[in-house]
């Protein structure tokens, strides 16, 4: 029997492998279409997504219902249709980075903005760790990141063995470690940053209860991960937020500042309430720069007595089938 077994799953990685390819060849084809096709397919998904009201413009124009409760509908409308439309650029646009080298990449920045900051934090002993939130094209600053050092970056396993059969594939070919978050790459982590080394982490992805602490993200409570905090305060480590903007001709800037001591204090509620107050401020830069289409307020604080804010209209048919009561929706 464990035979079989064994022999089942070795085929499922494999077949998971080779549709992996077939997708990444697609991927290929899509990438190469010239900037203003893509531009144009954007537009058009964009258009599909909010004129049927798909679950990501849902889950949009709820986030903003969220953080701007008083403006009116037709403003929370308008601008989740915006974000679903920068989603869709970013989407193309990361296309474009996975089929294309590096070096294509690279060339596709234009300004470094304190470039000389990261650089110097790079070649400190303590470890650098690099919080870059879900803005702008972030899959173009691991490649940055990547081409200036050896790095882990941290990432969630997708449920799908394709899509994690495929983030292994394209990030793979450009040099980036994928540390699965999980106990044995958080100690991999530590191991690191105490060699010197460095890490990146998406810090504005919900955590599962028990990883994160309650803190505010644009004025409501977000369960904020505790695992940025951690790693400072018992490596040292110094702590940088970056991103890659676009720019309006389609071009990247890149951006990196410093983050408020706090993130290696004592307290960590202090330290996730400063480490959502720089991911705000970046995500005030433009806001259809930002992924609004994250249900980043799922979980709430236990003795609030609020429900899951996306339930039910934010999740697809099967999800509601399968969680049929609010005392079970997913997350």
């Amino acid at each position: 029997m464990s035979q079989v077994v064994g022999w089942a799953g070795y085929t499922l990685a494999v077949s998971a492998r080779v549709l992996a390819e077939v997708i990444v060849s697609l991927i290929w084809l899509l990438g190469r279409l010239p900037a203003a096709v893509r531009r144009g397919l954007a537009w058009a998904g964009a258009g599909l997504w909010t004129g049927l009201a798909l679950r990501e413009f849902k889950v949009a124009r709820r986030n903003f219902e969220l953080i701007q409760p008083l403006a009116d509908r037709a403003s929370q409308t308008a601008m989740a249709r915006a974000a679903v439309h920068g989603m869709a650029l970013n989407f193309f646009d990361t296309l474009s980075v996975w089929s294309r080298s590096t070096a294509a990449n690279l060339g596709r920045i234009r300004e470094r903005h304190d470039e000389a900051r990261f650089l110097a934090a790079l070649a400190d002993p303590r470890g650098l760790i690099v919080a870059a939130p879900h803005y702008g094209n972030w899959e173009l600053l691991n490649q940055y990141l990547a081409s200036r050092s050896a790095i882990d970056i941290v990432y969630r396993v997708p449920e799908s063995t394709v899509a994690d059969a495929l983030l292994r594939r394209v990030r793979g070919r450009h040099g980036i470690v994928q540390v699965r978050a999980e106990a044995v790459g958080v100690r991999r982590l530590f191991r690191t940053l105490r060699a010197g080394g460095t890490v990146g982490i998406l810090p504005d992805q919900q955590p599962k209860l028990g990883d994160g602490v309650f803190a505010p993200f644009f004025g409501v409570e977000a369960l904020t991960m505790t695992l940025i905090h951690r790693l400072a305060v018992r490596t040292g480590a110094q702590v940088l937020l970056a991103f890659a903007e676009r720019r309006s001709d389609g071009d990247f800037d890149l951006h990196f500042r410093t983050i408020e001591p706090d993130i290696a204090g004592t307290d960590p509620v202090r330290a996730a309430t400063v480490l959502n107050r720089g991911v705000q401020a970046i995500a005030e830069r433009d806001f259809r720069q930002y992924q609004w289409t994250y249900k980043r307020y799922t979980l709430r604080p236990p003795d609030s007595g609020e429900g899951n804010p996306y339930w039910p209209d934010c999740y697809s048919r099967r999800a509601r089938r399968r969680h049929p009561t609010p005392s079970e929706t997913p997350p």
